[in-house]
């Protein structure tokens, strides 16, 4: 595998994150600019470097710290880690801070990317003793290099196919003891094999709002925002649990007290910036309402399929299960059912409509000529 491969399959963090006034020291830097920097590298920048600041996940960071320190102590490179859960509660993150907390390089990569056992074996050559590899979405790769990958993780080497056919020969490359970081968003779509060489794992569970209002507050003062505490509080309770939308409301709260207002962030401004951004008080933006609408106005609550609900809203089906749905379901406006989408009485309440008598509520016993009615 060529160089110019494996520069396409990964990217390479080198050196060690650096002692916490250095870290700083670079998200200040980086912050400096973000007016007119990127949304990417303010996030980077607003991301606790060890342990020690991560907020929330006290489970896992106090069993990930236990991990690490061992490691240390035996002066060896810890077990694999898998770290699932929903995007935007700080999987990269973690894996950041497990290379920084070992003082090891980080290389990143993620399973689309590796389409090819060669690929994973190009990554794996170029490793050192103790560097830790991140794979995000580790659930999408290819079947050839998760079978490469089982061998490389339990025995650290990879058979690397030379020619094909009778004439093929495996040379067997010995790799240096590593720590494999893994992510997923669906564990369970990891083949059973692959999930047990994991030494650690951990669930990522979503964010309280009191725990919400801790990261606004650490990252307005990163980013120089001057935030109150009501203002906190309104945008906590509109971010789904999720640190990354916290963080992303909080700088279009920014833009707007800056532009429309004297640059302080209130509880009036938090709410007046969300509304033109179509944020409402339950954290529903345009897509999530517009799936509540078409199913409450049009189909009159349900059953509905998925198809027939993201032709009425003029989305695609993947995009209305996998963005929408998720949200509304934990959020209780919304029941998947055998039958169809189906909407809650707490959805009829969210947008100020009166459930109608003749309303599909999950919970509620069909009549017998329900299956017939839905058939017609």
């Amino acid at each position: 595998m060529s160089q110019d491969s494996t520069r396409a399959t990964e990217s390479e963090v080198e050196g060690p994150l650096g002692a916490q006034e250095q870290a700083y020291a670079e998200s200040r830097a980086i912050l400096a600019v973000d007016a007119d920097g990127d949304d990417r590298a303010v996030e980077a920048a607003l991301r606790p470097r060890h342990l020690g600041e991560v907020i929330g996940q006290e489970r896992v960071c106090e069993q990930l710290s236990l991990v690490l320190e061992a490691a240390r102590r035996r002066g060896g490179a810890p077990d694999h880690v898998l770290l699932s859960g929903p995007p935007g509660l700080g999987k990269t993150t973690l894996a950041m801070i497990i290379a920084g907390e070992m003082s090891s390089p980080l290389r990143l990569t993620s399973g689309p990317a590796i389409t090819h056992a060669g690929d994973l074996a190009a990554i794996l050559s170029g490793m050192n003793d103790g560097d830790v590899l991140f794979v995000d979405e580790i659930h999408r790769m290819s079947r050839p290099a998760e079978e490469m990958l089982y061998l490389a993780m339990e025995d650290f080497r990879v058979d690397v196919i030379i020619g094909k056919g009778p004439g093929a020969t495996a040379i067997p490359l010995e790799i240096p003891p590593f720590t494999l970081v893994g992510a997923t968003t669906r564990a369970g779509l990891l083949p059973g094999p692959l999930r047990d060489r994991f030494g650690f794992t951990a669930h990522m569970d979503f964010y309280s709002a009191a725990e919400l209002e801790q990261v606004l507050h650490r990252s307005a003062r990163l980013l120089g925002v001057p935030l109150r505490p009501e203002g906190a509080t309104e945008v906590a309770g509109r971010s789904r649990g999720t640190p990354r939308i916290a963080n992303r409301l909080l700088r279009r709260v920014r833009d707007y007290a800056q532009v429309r207002a004297d640059g302080v962030v209130t509880r009036e401004i938090a709410d007046a910036a969300l509304a033109v951004y179509e944020v409402d008080q339950e954290g529903l933006d345009r897509l999530d309402r517009a799936v509540l609408d078409a199913l409450l106005r049009r189909f009159g609550g349900g059953p509905v399929g998925l198809s027939t609900l993201a032709v009425a809203v003029g989305e695609e089906p993947e995009t209305v299960e996998e963005v929408a749905e998720p949200f509304l379901v934990r959020a209780g406006l919304l029941a998947r059912t055998p039958r169809g989408r189906v909407a809650t009485a707490a959805a009829w309440a969210h947008l100020g409509l009166a459930v109608p008598r003749h309303a599909a509520v999950p919970g509620s016993h069909p009549s017998l000529f329900d299956g017939d009615a839905a058939a017609g």
